[in-house]
């Protein structure tokens, strides 16, 4: 009887197990079935779009493509659109050094902490975390990544599914690696119910996000509808070698909008180069995308 009851139980939480598993899949590869798909090229590579939307895949991989093909340096870019069941990909597994993207894995890994040793956030991690995500402020950073320690980073990255992400070693969290794929990944994760956060952890980390300075809302926000409700994090780190990474990840919701993207580079010769390298793409993504909402907008 009590063998009975086990092997119930461990069929249970095996099947709870696959269903969280296919969940999380299905979050990362985002394809929509019987869509049309169209590719086009920057410098040998191809920036691949399907979409359940007729012609809005050919008007998207071009107009990357387009935006992409002049810049200098690497660059990845990962987009998905629930409204329209739209999905771009260039380079998506590429890696990266991370800067200060990663730090929205950190408030990730630090609430799917809070969540199993089911706690509130307290006094000291909220205003830490406040000061990473709003200010991007690297103590804060250093000091969360410290306290979650490597196993709960890597526990993390299992159970979202961000199967491309490396932590950096030691304390340099900025050396992370990690690809548009999977930060698009992480993205959807904080838009989608799930069994990695709660609803209450998503809603604290967007709303951080909502909230970033001003003058640290370039990037992926550039040409969205200013209807929308924005949530951004952007990183940006120079080296010897490779010049400044420059990234920029955020979801776009509201007045019928629900998309997500994230534009990473390197080689840049100067942060500016990698702000214009994202925002050019952003544009074009905003634009096309709003235009699926007015049919008579479309060129």
């Amino acid at each position: 009887m009590h063998r009975s009851r086990t092997a119930r139980c461990a069929r249970r939480g095996l099947a709870a197990f696959l269903a969280a598993g296919a969940l999380l899949t299905g979050l990362a590869t985002a394809t929509p079935a019987l869509a049309d798909t169209s590719t086009a090229t920057v410098r040998d590579t191809r920036v691949v779009c399907t979409s359940r939307t007729p012609g809005l895949a050919p008007e998207l991989s071009r107009d990357i493509a387009r935006a992409l093909a002049p810049r200098h340096g690497r660059s990845a870019l990962a987009l998905y659109d629930r409204r329209t069941r739209t999905h771009c990909e260039f380079k998506p597994g590429t890696h990266f050094d991370s800067a200060s993207v990663v730090k929205v894995t950190v408030l990730g890994a630090l609430l799917r902490q809070a969540d199993e040793a089911h706690r509130k956030l307290t006094p000291t991690e909220v205003r830490q975390t406040t000061a990473m995500i709003t200010k991007s402020d690297n103590d804060s950073t250093s000091a969360l990544w410290r306290q979650i320690g490597p196993a709960g980073i890597k526990r993390f990255l299992a159970l979202a599914h961000l199967r491309h992400t490396v932590p950096g070693p030691g304390t340099s969290w900025g050396l992370t690696q990690t690809t548009a794929g999977d930060q698009l990944t992480l993205m959807r994760l904080l838009d989608t119910d799930n069994p990695v956060l709660s609803p209450a952890a998503r809603h604290y980390a967007l709303g951080l996000m909502r909230h970033v300075v001003p003058d640290q809302r370039w990037g992926v926000p550039t040409g969205s509808p200013a209807t929308t409700t924005t949530q951004v994090k952007n990183g940006w780190l120079p080296r010897a070698t490779e010049g400044w990474r420059v990234h920029s990840v955020g979801s776009f919701t509201g007045h019928g909008r629900d998309y997500s993207m994230a534009v990473l580079s390197s080689g840049n010769r100067t942060m500016a180069d990698g702000i214009a390298t994202i925002e050019g793409a952003s544009r074009v993504i905003h634009r096309d995308l709003s235009a699926t909402a007015s049919p008579a907008a479309r060129r």
